[in-house]
């Protein structure tokens, strides 16, 4: 494992100290886990927007739609 230094102004380092303490973890810990949700996040909106790209390529047409409308009824 690597170790990094960080910079970060007071009214932050403020607030990570106070969400440690409530969560009873380590500011490493915290961080860490910051940060790999941040990347999870990023990976998502990739996969949205190649997704919604996918979409305007080639579009879903009226007849595919209407054809899974009676399959949503849970009824």
């Amino acid at each position: 494992m690597e170790t990094i230094q960080l910079s970060i102004d007071e009214s932050l380092l403020a607030e990570v100290q106070q969400a440690t303490s409530a969560l009873q973890m380590t500011p490493s810990d915290f961080i860490k886990v910051a940060l790999e949700r941040a990347v999870q996040q990023r990976e998502t909106i990739a996969k949205e927007r190649q997704h919604a790209e996918a979409y305007s390529k080639h579009p879903q047409r009226l007849e595919e739609i209407e054809e899974w409308q009676d399959e949503q009824y849970w009824g």
